[in-house]
């Protein structure tokens, strides 16, 4: 179990699913990890924001979709947190990153802003106040890691140093090419870096998977299918790290299971 009081800046904080469908999202998650949540309200009596839980622990949020192109899936979102979100968004801009949503107050909870490095992939940061992200994870039915997919990782890599100051250790995948992983601080562990598959549809942007925790992969596929979603990548062997799988919820929202491998005896 790993439990969280605090996440350094430049550290993958936070996870949040944008969705039309709260109501089904909220059924669908909740069964398949077995999560609680909790709901908040603003002032007006309407639902603005929704909390998962496990053993009491903040794991996961999701909120109302906002306005975009028709026929938009909903989406995971990864959060890495910030000192100075305005200062962030000065270095997006001169990295030749984008600004989609300027710096803002989320009430009590902390400031945020949503960018978009220079191939396209959306990401998140967070300024923590009373909320500073994840109390648990990288274990069962929890998020556990971040992979940029892109089709262009040379640009990626270079956009990520500039404003977040990462370096990465390469990794020869075989077949898959080279993995990048994230380090930063006293963390070499934040995330990955991979070239886009190309199987996949050029209509699939670059962007930034999450990745949750499961203890039994095929059980969890299971619930998933029994609950209207989708797999979309079957089951697949990461040597030395575990299996893997990629599935949509009944309403095309991506995201990864991942069962790590057990400990060498």
């Amino acid at each position: 179990m790993t439990e969280f009081t605090s996440h350094a800046p430049g550290t993958p904080c936070w996870v949040d699913l944008m969705t039309d469908d709260i109501a089904g999202s909220k059924q669908f998650y909740t069964s398949l990890f077995g999560w609680t949540h909790e709901d908040q309200f603003d002032d007006s009596g309407d639902l603005i924001y929704t909390m998962f839980a496990k053993g009491g622990k903040s794991v996961a949020g999701m909120g109302q979709m906002p306005p975009g192109p028709p026929g938009m899936p909903p989406t995971w979102n990864t959060y890495i947190s910030v000192e100075d979100p305005d200062a962030t968004a000065k270095a997006v801009t001169a990295a030749g990153g984008t600004v989609i949503m300027p710096p803002m107050t989320v009430m009590t909870a902390g400031s945020m802003a949503v960018f978009a490095d220079p191939t396209g992939a959306v990401f998140s940061v967070w300024k923590p106040d009373a909320h500073f992200g994840v109390e648990l994870g990288n274990e069962p039915d929890t998020y556990s890691w971040n992979e940029l997919m892109t089709r262009d990782t040379s640009a990626a890599k270079d956009f990520y140093t500039q404003v977040f100051g990462w370096t990465y250790l390469e990794m020869d995948m075989g077949p898959s090419g080279i993995y990048s992983v994230i380090a930063g601080g006293d963390n070499d562990g934040l995330g990955g870096i991979m070239t886009m598959p190309g199987d996949v549809p050029e209509m699939v942007p670059n962007h930034w998977m999450v990745y949750f925790a499961v203890s039994d992969l095929d059980a969890s596929l299971g619930k998933v299918t029994g609950a209207s979603g989708q797999v979309v990548v079957p089951p697949t062997q990461i040597p030395g790290i575990g299996v893997f799988a990629i599935a949509h919820d009944p309403t095309g929202g991506s995201f990864a299971l991942l069962q790590p491998a057990e400990p060498a005896q």
